[in-house]
């Protein structure tokens, strides 16, 4: 069969490759640890092959990255994390974010531990704070959870356009890992992964005041391709 025709075995295997995303380094550890939990029961026991596989590929799916493609409308703040929006309101940010104590547009983002568990950068700039605060493990879906759980903070800095946008990775009644490969001083493009939240918790994004939100609470989020809402240009 001729390579490179569409239904060479070449083809047909980078079909498949794509349609599956790969996974997110941060997940391996676990996933390795669920293969090797299967492998010894499996070993012990000489029963449960299916439901150790099936418990492997179930976690392996938890931590899948999948490709987005970002736009590049001028002023766009993108969804940080696949999930449900939850609130849609305006609050001062917390104290760990390098922002202005004035209300701002915060969109809280829930993911279930069957939505994708990676964060995007939301703007193409700068990482002007990275701040870790430990807390509590209530459910995210609590407002209280904003500023009682255990959470992390980005402050982004967007490049040439004058505002700042702040990101919170927060945990919840499962997470108990929240990942983040920020520091900063560190150059960034919207669209870009930097972290993850283990078995699903919420993400804040507290957009520029005066922004408009794009989106409302039930509404289904892509991350690093829905538009939480456009910056209005100075001037």
């Amino acid at each position: 069969m001729a390579e490179g025709t569409g239904t060479s075995p070449t083809h047909i295997v980078r079909l498949v490759r794509d349609a599956i995303p790969p996974m997110h380094p941060g997940g391996r550890p676990i996933v390795a640890a669920v293969a090797l939990v299967a492998a010894g029961v499996r070993a012990l026991s000489g029963r449960g092959a299916l439901p150790g596989l099936l418990a492997t590929g179930a976690t392996a799916l938890f931590f899948r990255d999948p490709v987005r493609t970002p736009t590049q409308r001028p002023g766009a703040v993108l969804a940080p994390a696949d999930g449900t929006v939850a609130t849609v309101t305006e609050v001062v940010p917390p104290a760990e974010l390098d922002l202005p104590r004035v209300p701002h547009p915060r969109v809280s983002i829930f993911l279930t531990v069957l939505d994708v568990h990676v964060q995007w950068v939301p703007v193409h700039g700068r990482v002007v704070g990275v701040r870790y605060e430990p807390g509590r493990f209530l459910s995210a879906d609590l407002d209280k959870a904003s500023e009682d759980n255990e959470r992390n903070a980005i402050t982004f800095h967007a490049a040439n356009a004058g505002f700042r946008v702040g990101v919170v990775q927060i945990a919840g009644l499962l997470a108990r890992r929240i990942v983040c490969g920020l520091s900063t001083g560190d150059e960034v493009a919207a669209g870009e992964r930097f972290g993850l939240i283990r078995f699903g918790s919420r993400v804040d994004t507290y957009l520029p005041p005066g922004t408009l939100p794009l989106v409302r609470p039930g509404q289904r989020t892509v991350g690093a391709e829905t538009v939480l809402g456009v910056v209005p240009a100075e001037g």
